[in-house]
């Protein structure tokens, strides 16, 4: 039991603590109102400060405005000014064109007045000569003895014999001078489709070179006491030269698909090693159906660049084995689609079936794909062939006459032969013309400039005529047609020239003078 002394502490603790706590509440609450009174005082500073700033952003704001707005006024006074100084200036120009066409007017009044004066007096001449007329046809009546209707009648039976004998002879010259103009029009649609076809030539050789990677293949395609090359020319049908050329083996053969095998299997040879007459009859063989792929291909290539449709597949095959068939150096295939489209483009020129004449001028040559293999002509094989898978008559036609061995009985055969011709004779199509072309140019134009007044001469379209350009001082108008007659007939007794070449002689005379 606690005694008295120790209930008095713990009284006096409770007490204590007691007084603490209504202590610290008191000081709690003290704090706590300075704190809210701070806190008021500080909200109370931002909103002056808010408001302050406000009215100084509103200021500053109304300032702007009213700078912009003052801008925009000078802006718009200013382009006021230009729009009115502008219309000022319309405003003269149209009073100045309205005053000159009021001066205008009154010259049009005026010439129109003189105009009606003058016409006034022509009236009055034209009854005067009326009259005059009347009085002069009743003289003529009574001196001739006719009357007007007699008269007419005996004038134009008198004019009608005349112009009868104008009229034949009128006739006449119309029709030399529309041969003329034809001759002229086939010559322009020749040139124009020679100019559209115009190709490059590369005369093909009888021999070619393969490569070697050096001189020791040398030995080892010669072979052992010489089994492997005579292996390789058995084979081929190919002569193979071996000389001291370095790294180079040359294959001669007058027939390009044989000559193609070899090569084909001589660098299939040199690229595999292995080098025996078995690896050659193998290589051989492999070469031999390269060539037949390249066959099919080619006879496709020509078929698609003269777009001839509906061709059987054997034509096709006979047309890439052309490919490897050459006529003076120039390749039969390529001379073939040449053909074509020369003949297709002067059908076009003169309206005839364009089709036809391509796929006629295609097959003209058919006959050479296989004429070492059949005998007769080329083109007598080349009729047979068409007949054989049922090509048009006009084709086979053309094919039969592109020689001439027959007449030809269309326009078709007609434009064959002349693509024919023309492809065979343009200058480097073949190897024995260009040298005699070029030959044939200078002689033309060294004897033109032999005579005198010539000025320049120019031999055009290959060879076919010759340009020449006078000087007018020297030469006149007259003189000239005795110029071009001498020149054609000195070209006639010194050359010799396929076809006929045309004199053209031009005289110009120019003034030139400067505006300054």
């Amino acid at each position: 039991m606690l005694t008295m002394p120790e209930y008095l502490i713990v009284i006096l603790i409770i007490v204590a603590l007691a007084l603490g706590i209504v202590f610290g509440i008191y000081y709690r609450k003290k704090v706590a109102e300075k704190e809210i009174s701070s806190a008021e005082d500080e909200a109370k500073r931002i909103i002056n400060d808010a408001i302050k700033s406000a009215e100084s952003k509103k200021r500053e704001t109304l300032l702007e405005a009213k700078e912009e707005i003052h801008k925009n006024r000078s802006e718009y006074e200013r382009e006021v000014k230009e729009r009115r100084s502008e219309l000022t200036k319309q405003e003269r120009r149209l009073q100045q064109r309205e005053e000159n066409l009021e001066k205008k007017n009154d010259n049009l009044d005026r010439k129109t007045d003189a105009l009606n004066e003058k016409i006034a007096s022509v009236e009055a001449q034209k009854t005067e000569l009326e009259n005059i007329k009347k009085s002069q046809l009743a003289k003529l009546q009574q001196i001739s003895g006719y009357s007007i209707e007699e008269a007419k009648k005996y004038l134009i039976d008198s004019v009608r014999s005349d112009v009868t004998h104008e009229m034949a002879a009128a006739i006449k010259e119309v029709k030399a001078q529309y041969k003329e103009e034809s001759d002229n029009i086939a010559r322009e649609i020749i040139t124009t489709s020679i100019q559209k076809c115009a190709v490059d030539h590369t005369s093909e050789i009888t021999v070619s070179a393969v490569e070697l990677p050096n001189d020791e293949m040398k030995g080892r395609i010669i072979g052992r006491e010489g089994r492997n090359i005579r292996s390789i020319e058995q084979l081929t049908g190919c002569d193979l030269i071996i000389d001291d050329t370095p790294e180079t083996i040359t294959i001669s053969s007058f027939d390009p698909m044989r000559r193609e095998v070899a090569r084909i299997a001589l660098e299939k040879l040199i690229s595999d090693g292995r080098i025996h007459p078995a690896r050659i009859e193998e290589m051989v063989v492999k070469a031999q159906k390269e060539v037949n792929n390249t066959i099919k291909s080619e006879g496709e290539r020509a078929v698609d660049e003269t777009n001839v449709q509906g061709l059987h597949s054997d034509i096709i095959k006979l047309l890439g084995r052309m490919r490897y068939r050459t006529s003076y150096g120039q390749n039969v295939l390529d001379h073939s689609i040449e053909v074509s489209n020369i003949a297709g483009l002067m059908a076009a020129e003169i309206g005839a079936d364009v089709t036809l004449a391509k796929r006629a001028g295609l097959l003209h040559d058919i006959g050479k794909s296989v004429d070492h293999e059949v005998e007769g002509s080329h083109v007598t094989i080349g009729v047979d062939i068409a007949k054989k898978y049922k090509e048009p008559d006009i084709v086979v036609n053309s094919i039969e006459s592109h020689h001439g061995d027959v007449e030809p009985q269309s326009v078709i055969a007609c434009l064959v032969q002349a693509a024919d011709a023309i492809s065979a004779s343009r200058p480097g199509a073949r190897r024995e013309n260009i040298e005699n072309y070029v030959k044939r140019l200078e002689k033309l134009e060294e004897i033109t400039k032999s005579f005198h007044g010539i000025d320049e001469c120019y031999a055009i379209q290959a060879g076919r005529e010759i340009r020449i350009m006078v000087k007018p001082e020297e030469i006149s108008e007259d003189q000239m047609v005795l110029l071009a007659r001498d020149i054609a007939t000195k070209i006639e007794n010194e050359m010799t020239y396929p076809g006929q070449i045309k004199v053209h002689v031009i005289r110009e005379t120019k003034a030139v003078e400067y505006a300054k």
